[in-house]
């Protein structure tokens, strides 16, 4: 059992602010106190006391029914900031700053509402789930071009032997064929749906590692299809190597993807991670270079609403405002 003194102690090193801590995660707090400390630090940073971050809690029940594996501390965090054997850049974060980053993007994608994890944007033909707005195809198709990221979410539950609810168990594809359908059965209190939208209330840990992971392997796939893969690695290793980069990194390549060759483009013409490091030129970390990401990421999606076969200008301010916070999120500090 982990002392209150020691407890206390990690929430202060988080709030003096260092970002890049040296240690290594070695376990889950387990303490009753543990959580609640923990849970109102991550509160308190967004100023919003109605988000429920008991993320232990939860994990602590599925692992005494047995329906969930406690993730080795390597699937939270690299060992070092330097590089690994393949020469890409080792990434690092603890599991405190990542349920930072975690309540971040589910801010930037749900607004704050439990009940938007489960959703329908408008415009869209498919459902968006989870902390991420998990992309969920019907069995008829999505949008062209587009990838249906729900599914590669739900297999990294089963690789963590996670009991997943009766509707993600039970469906490959979406059951909602319209928008009408999803949200006429959310406002009923359909208890499948609540199932539904509070196992992803409960597993913010396990769905932001798993953008965390997509992070970790998307470099070697940018650069296969990369142009100018020497400015795109400097740049990618600028971000990991600039305080709160990695933010910046994980939210994008969840936000719009690796910016892979014939994945999400008009005009051939994509929007994702690769498109935003390889428009940059700079050579400083540190805030310039998040400010240089920041516009960047703004120049790019500028491109796509003008390369767009429909009107997406009602969503550029929206973006806008999310890639700003790039600048200015600082990760598991107040």
């Amino acid at each position: 059992m982990i002392s209150d003194r020691k407890i206390i102690k990690t929430a202060g090193i988080l709030l003096l602010g260092l970002t890049l801590s040296v240690s290594a995660f070695g376990g889950q707090v387990k303490s009753a106190s543990g959580n609640s400390q923990l849970e109102n630090l991550i509160k308190n940073q967004y100023n919003n006391q109605s988000i429920n971050l008991n993320v232990n809690s939860s994990v602590k029940n599925m692992q005494q029914t047995g329906s969930y594996t406690k993730p080795s501390t390597t699937e939270f965090i690299s060992t070092t900031n330097g590089k690994s054997q393949d020469g890409m850049p080792e990434l690092k974060l603890t599991r405190e700053q990542l349920l930072s980053v975690a309540n971040k993007i589910f801010q930037n994608e749900t607004g704050g509402s439990v009940s938007n994890l489960v959703d329908w944007n408008d415009g869209e033909n498919f459902p968006s789930l989870g902390i991420g707005h998990f992309t969920w195809f019907k069995a008829s198709g999505g949008r062209s071009g587009f990838g249906d990221s729900l599914p590669d979410m739900v297999a990294y539950f089963r690789s963590k032997g996670i009991k997943l609810p009766k509707i993600l168990a039970e469906n490959r594809f979406s059951p909602w064929e319209s928008k009408s359908e999803l949200m006429s059965k959310k406002s009923r209190g359909d208890k499948d749906i609540q199932e539904l939208i509070s196992f992803f209330d409960n597993t913010r840990d396990i769905q932001v590692m798993f953008i965390y992971e997509r992070l970790k392997s998307s470099l070697g796939k940018m650069l296969n299809a990369s142009s100018n893969k020497e400015n795109l690695k400097n740049q990618f290793n600028r971000m990991v190597e600039t305080p709160n980069g990695l933010y910046a990194l994980i939210d994008y390549v969840n936000f719009k993807g690796e910016g892979l060759s014939g994945v999400s483009s008009y005009n051939n013409v994509a929007w994702g991670l690769r498109q935003v490091l390889e428009n940059m030129k700079g050579t400083a970390t540190g805030q310039s270079a998040l400010v240089e990401f920041s516009n960047s990421a703004k120049y790019v999606l500028q491109r796509r609403v003008k390369n767009a076969p429909r009107n997406e200008s009602r969503w550029l301010q929206g973006w806008y405002n999310r890639v700003d916070t790039y600048k200015t999120f600082v990760i598991g500090s107040l």
